[in-house]
């Protein structure tokens, strides 16, 4: 990996084909291709969504950079995955196919946290269920395979990209190997991988095999052993866990090879441990994880492996890793050095239609209807939500678009979206206020390895000066032709208060009624866990956005969502919770259960009962993870407290706790004594009842589908 600084995505030298001009729409058909005049595609991208040409779905993004590089990209969206020949749609691409699930997870899209199967897909047209397969990436590059054996394939999106070590798979219970060695392709793509995908395509074209290509940030390949001038080191040296087996010997039980004793009795040279913060030369090292066959039977070991990982994300310090996956290697390069604002912009302001494909007519894709009218400030979150896998995909370090470039997509969106009623529906991001907030030293982010920038509290070195968001708000919302700005995306409030004028402007102008936001748990035991504040940032802000409302004459309530069945969350947990919300005369409608996604360190507490945020060794803190389908629904029930189909099992457990003194009919009893009469409840056609939830508005309820 060089360490020079990289080149800009808008100065590469663009590939021949960009004199044919920039498609209306990627082509999805042969016929297409020759309306445009092409008699090939140089990369063909392989998607399990529908095709949408919009900034938030991803193949539309790679695509167009693609296409921005002067390459001729074509799109096979949503294949039959039974044969190879829909994958011969276009033809022979002449530098390779580029695989991705889509926009999610192809099992998280498929099932509940419950491991239901689920009935819709809102990235497929008509919200329809079953248009790709489980563990997409793998089962698209088989295909591919054999209806090409010799075209190089590149994998990436967030399926790929979480799972591109040995990682914990929730729906077999099982830890499975990397992606690439199931899917056979030839080099993965990590995070957002404009930078990656552009250098390694250039270089593609100029003539070099993709097996030659091993120095690109941001990307992950197999191999047999370190790679050339790179010093190894056993990530048990640099973080130790205590006994640890030897590394298997992938040749154990073969016939051993005659060599001369002199060879035999060579001694290994002694490496030094380096400690993480002490790296000096982090592209000369490459730490070697325990080998597949361990962690996935040491869960401690799969836990320091883990832990190992999220300490290299920082582009600037991360070392190389490797892990052992039999008789060869997957090599993880570091993370990419995050898009300069220049380039963001030159990403977001590409030629997108911001609609789906004309060959989906008039079917409704639901992804695409919720968010056509928003517009994406920024990428990445500092956060460090153990639950969550924006991090570990996007990076922790914001990268910021520029006002002007975000002001320009309103008035695109304006001046050219048939369905644009004047409202843009969400200002924002992966968070909705880390716009341009950063670590005020580049010195100090280049050396840091927090895993979080706001947890146990915010950093004393984060700037968290808000007013630019204030500033863009204003210049948006006073455009011509614009009714309202909404701000729906994830508002992290302990940043929030930081800046009073913010929450301000927020709750007097871009709030549009209600105002969802996150505290996900009320006790400490869970919310250290989450790396979560405390539930008194809620308080605060809480206590802003009233005043704020009152003063603005508006009637606006906050939503808060909640966790049930988080690791490190016990029943007394879940019991004290559910009275916070009887107190504050709250019923959740909006409620999740935990669910254990590939490369988590939440994923890693729930397999192995360890707490990765700490060194984990033999005897370091144990972490209780909720994995009875009959504890998960308890927690769950719990948050809906107030739903008569959950009070004989809350019954029974407070019975159980020594807590009978809840059961009642008084205010401060969580539930009744005995269940309502059947006839109260009400029925629609289909036998499925309804159940009364209140919104959070004191006083009131709504009846909604339970």
């Amino acid at each position: 990996m060089t360490g020079s600084a990289p080149i800009p995505l808008y100065d590469y030298r663009k590939y021949w084909a960009e004199c044919l001009g920039p498609a209306l729409y990627l082509p999805m058909s042969r016929a297409e291709m020759d309306q445009l005049g092409w008699d090939s595609c140089d990369i063909i991208i392989v998607t399990g969504d529908a095709y949408v040409d919009h900034p938030s779905f991803g193949m539309a993004v790679i695509g167009r950079v693609l296409e921005g590089q002067g390459f001729r990209v074509g799109i096979i969206s949503q294949p039959d995955w039974t044969s190879a020949d829909p994958f011969k749609a276009l033809g022979r691409p002449n530098l390779y196919f580029g695989i991705a699930a889509g926009n999610m997870d192809s099992m998280i899209n498929h099932y509940t946290a419950d491991r239901k199967r689920r009935n819709d897909d809102a990235y497929t047209a008509g919200d329809v269920a079953g248009k790709r397969p489980d563990r997409a990436v793998t089962v698209y590059s088989q295909r591919v395979r054999e209806a090409y054996r010799d075209v190089p394939i590149v994998i990436g999106g967030i399926e790929a990209s979480l799972r591109r070590i040995a990682h914990y798979d929730y729906w077999s219970e099982t830890v499975k190997r990397s992606v690439l060695l199931d899917s056979k392709a030839d080099l993965l793509l990590f995070g957002n991988a404009e930078r990656a995908i552009v250098d390694l395509t250039h270089r593609l074209a100029a003539g070099e095999s993709i097996d030659d290509i091993r120095d690109l940030r941001g990307t992950a390949f197999v191999t047999r052993g370190p790679e050339p001038g790179f010093l190894e080191v056993d990530s048990t040296s640099v973080d130790p866990v205590g006994v640890v087996d030897s590394h298997p010997n992938p040749y154990d039980g073969m016939e051993p090879e005659v060599c001369d004793s002199a060879a035999a009795e060579a001694t290994v040279v002694d490496v030094q441990p380096v400690r993480l913060m002490a790296s000096t030369q982090p592209e000369q090292t490459v730490i070697r994880l325990p080998a597949f066959e361990q962690v996935k039977d040491d869960p401690v070991l799969y836990a320091h492996a883990s832990r190992v990982l999220h300490k290299e994300t920082n582009p600037h310090n991360a070392a190389a890793l490797i892990q052992a996956h039999g008789d060869r290697d997957v090599w993880i390069n570091p993370p990419p050095i995050p898009l300069s604002t220049d380039e963001l912009d030159w990403v977001f302001e590409l030629p997108y239609q911001r609609l789906p494909h004309p060959d989906y007519g008039d079917a409704k894709i639901p992804a695409f209807e919720m968010i056509q009218h928003s517009v994406n400030i920024m990428r990445g979150c500092f956060g460090g939500c153990t639950f969550c896998s924006i991090t570990e995909h996007e990076g922790r370090i914001i990268q910021n678009r520029s006002e002007d470039s975000i002001i320009r997509e309103i008035e695109k969106i304006r001046d050219t979206s048939p369905a644009f009623t004047g409202v843009i529906s969400d200002l924002g991001g992966p968070t909705a206020n880390m716009w341009r907030l950063a670590c005020k030293s580049s010195e100090i982010e280049a050396k840091c390895r927090k895993l979080s920038c706001v947890f146990p509290g915010i950093c004393k070195n984060l700037n968290t000066d808000q007013t630019p968001l204030v500033h863009l708000y204003r210049r948006a919302r006073s455009l011509p032709g614009i009714k309202k700005v909404l701000i729906a995306s994830g508002l992290r409030y302990d940043l929030a208060v930081e800046t009073p004028e913010y929450v301000k402007e927020l709750v007097t102008h871009h709030v549009g009624g209600y105002l969802k936001i996150a505290p996900e748990h009320t006790e400490s035991g869970p919310l250290s866990k989450m790396m979560k504040p405390g539930i008194g940032s809620y308080d605060r802000f809480k206590a802003m956005f009233e005043h704020y409302t009152r003063e603005a004459g508006k009637k606006q309530y906050l939503i808060p969502y909640f966790i049930a069945a988080h690791p490190g969350t016990t029943d007394d947990d879940m019991m004290n919770l559910a009275l916070w919300l009887k107190r504050h005369n709250f019923r959740a409608d909006q409620v999740q259960t935990f669910y254990p996604s590939p490369m988590a360190t939440a994923t890693a507490m729930y397999h192995s009962g360890k707490n990765p945020l700490k060194r984990v060794t033999r005897n370091s803190e144990a972490v209780p993870a909720i994995r009875k389908l009959k504890q998960r629904r308890l927690h769950k029930a719990f948050l809906r407290y107030h739903d008569p189909d959950n009070w004989p099992m809350l019954r029974e457990t407070l019975k159980k706790m020594g807590r009978r003194d809840l059961i009642g009919n008084g205010k401060m009893h969580l539930v009744p004594p005995r269940d309502p009469p059947k006839r109260h409840r009400v029925v629609k056609a289909g036998g499925k009842p309804f159940a009364t939830q209140h919104t959070g508005l004191p006083g009131k309820g709504l009846k909604r589908k339970s």
